[in-house]
């Protein structure tokens, strides 16, 4: 939506970005549609689609029933008629019941047809914990949804990225799963262009540069690393990788990184075992062993569900657990 005097001023959030980004886009392609429980009268849950079906009205922005697995067989049956379908599942948790449709189908059919069937289509997912919200309201199953072959899978971290990435994504021929993290939603502000700009997927970002170690992280965790940072000996370089989409993953930036600190922290907030920060520690070890000047080191969440709220900050990686894990690695 056009922004307003604060947004000029103080700059964007998350979700001004987004909205933005969905706004200009929807402006420029008439194929791009929106849909979802309470996307159009109500903007959303956490009002991210506010404003767009009183300009688009509402055979573009539209109010689905309360059916996760109707919402993606919707969207891949108008992506698969040549239509750019952004659906939105209200919490990640939601997406359970629309597994079959995202997994079984819309990542499978440019395969299962030989390329001459193609689903562009973009999932919006508000992702993660930190808001103090009920069960099946602040997972990370990123993971999941990486390990299927025939999906991208991104998750910014700034207003400037989740802009970029999203035009990316919604242009993107394939199915993509754009997890949002929600206590990022609205607490940080950037200036960004108003004009717009895509962000290649698959190409990782160096928030800050170091020689003597490289901490991988993504979504709301960069901000965590950032603070982190700080706590840091003044005498450590540390270099922090925020990937921006782990599906396609880039690869290179994380080898080229590590070869040159021979020391890796990786941080996410999904559980850890099978955790994509396991993925990532292996490829460290199969391309960079020789480079190694100590064991890979992973801060998550624990093996258990995510705890309500009393315990939630216990369970999240905080500044003080990532502070830890590097200063082991740096004295190993």
């Amino acid at each position: 939506m056009p922004r307003t005097e604060q947004m000029m001023k103080q700059g964007l959030t998350l979700v001004d970005a987004i909205n933005e980004a969905l706004y200009q886009e929807m402006e420029r392609d008439s194929r791009v549609v929106c849909l979802g429980e309470d996307v159009g009268l109500n903007g959303g849950v956490f009002r991210v689609t506010e404003g767009l079906q009183k300009v688009f009205g509402p055979e573009r922005v539209i109010d689905t029933p309360l059916s996760e697995s109707g919402i993606m067989g919707t969207a891949i049956g108008l992506a698969m008629a040549g239509m750019r379908p952004v659906p939105e599942i209200q919490f990640e948790g939601f997406l359970g019941p629309a597994y079959d449709q995202l997994v079984n189908h819309a990542a499978r059919y440019r395969n299962r047809s030989r390329g001459s069937v193609t689903v562009p289509m973009t999932v919006r997912v508000p992702w993660g914990g930190g808001i103090h919200a009920p069960e099946l309201h602040s997972d990370s199953p990123e993971a999941i949804y990486a390990h299927t072959p025939g999906l991208k899978v991104v998750i910014p971290s700034t207003p400037y990225d989740a802009k970029g990435l999203l035009l990316s994504a919604i242009r993107d021929p394939d199915p993509v799963v754009f997890f949002e993290p929600k206590r990022v939603y609205r607490s940080h502000r950037e200036q960004i262009p108003e004009e717009e700009y895509t962000i290649p997927l698959g190409q990782a970002k160096v928030v800050a540069e170091g020689t003597d170690l490289t901490v991988v992280t993504w979504g709301a965790c960069v901000h965590t690393c950032n603070e982190a940072m700080d706590h840091f000996p003044e005498d450590a370089s540390v270099e922090l990788i925020d990937l921006r989409t782990i599906a396609p993953l880039d690869i290179e930036a994380i080898v080229q990184s590590v070869e040159k600190t021979g020391r890796c922290v990786i941080v996410h907030e999904a559980p850890k075992t099978a955790g994509f920060g396991a993925e990532i520690a292996t490829i460290i070890q199969e391309r960079c062993f020789l480079h190694l000047k100590a064991p890979v080191q992973r801060v998550t969440g624990f093996d258990v569900m995510m705890p309500y709220y009393k315990l939630e900050q216990q369970y999240l990686p905080d500044a003080k657990r990532v502070e830890e894990a590097v200063l082991q690695c740096l004295a190993y």
